[in-house]
């Protein structure tokens, strides 16, 4: 099995490629140029460093959203592309489950923040549970399995009502995501629960956190073809909401 996987939903642009259960390869930048500079080329580049025939490709897994408006309909469209052509499904990752995918296996609450503008952050709560039948199987140790649960689901909230949510919880917390730079100051003030940062290289998208959840999803039949796939934006855009405001003040 092979998961092409594209994500653009945030400031790092990232493709990766996994085949069965290995990474074979994956491309992130975050730097001064936009998505739709930048995706293309990066899957291009992958598929001639790991000599990838797009045809052997079972299934293309994207990051759905939330995210920026304009990069999630980059990735979208890209994603759609490949599975027109190539006539394989789409698998849509919700991208703070593929950002909360990179602490795999914690036992701290995980708390993906993305800045949303306008004083708010989408976010969720997530925590790794382990299953029941791993460890020690018929004499043979195995390694230890978890299952991602979802304690708060994804929504666009201010950070004050975020940080509430944790230190209700009255668990320790590890934060990721570009919201965090923004917003560290006021998780300083807020949080009266134990959190920590997530190091740099866990703490954006990877592309390879989306494949290892595609994979996963595909299996339990969970695709989509081209024609149904469309971003999830959780709130309106800007535009929307300016235009949205402009009609009740006109029926006012």
């Amino acid at each position: 099995m092979k998961i092409l996987a594209l994500d653009s939903s945030g400031l790092v642009a990232s493709v990766a490629l996994l085949e069965d259960t290995g990474l074979v390869g994956e491309y992130n930048i975050q730097y001064k140029k936009t998505h739709s500079q930048t995706l293309l080329p990066m899957l291009e580049e992958l598929k001639d460093q790991v000599e990838l025939e797009l045809s052997t490709v079972d299934a293309i897994a994207i990051a759905s959203g939330p995210g920026s408006f304009t990069g999630l309909r980059i990735g979208s469209a890209t994603a759609k592309g490949l599975a027109y052509a190539l006539q394989i499904p789409i698998i849509e990752i919700p991208t703070l489950q593929g950002l909360a995918c990179n602490l795999y296996g914690t036992d701290k609450l995980v708390c993906p923040i993305m800045d949303a503008r306008r004083e708010q952050v989408y976010t969720g709560i997530y925590a790794f549970e382990k299953k029941e039948n791993s460890g020690s199987t018929e004499g043979l140790h195995e390694p230890d399995s978890y299952i991602m649960q979802e304690i708060l689901s994804d929504r666009p909230v201010s950070v004050a009502e975020i940080s509430q949510h944790c230190n209700e919880l009255d668990r320790e917390v590890i934060f990721l995501g570009d919201g965090v730079p923004v917003y560290g100051e006021k998780l300083k003030e807020l949080m009266k629960v134990p959190y920590q940062l997530a190091p740099a290289h866990m703490n954006r998208q990877r592309a390879s956190a989306v494949a290892v959840l595609g994979a996963q999803y595909y299996v339990q039949g969970r695709a989509e073809s081209a024609m149904e796939h469309k971003p999830d934006y959780l709130r309106l855009s800007q535009a929307e909401r300016e235009r949205k405001e402009r009609e009740e003040q006109n029926r006012a």
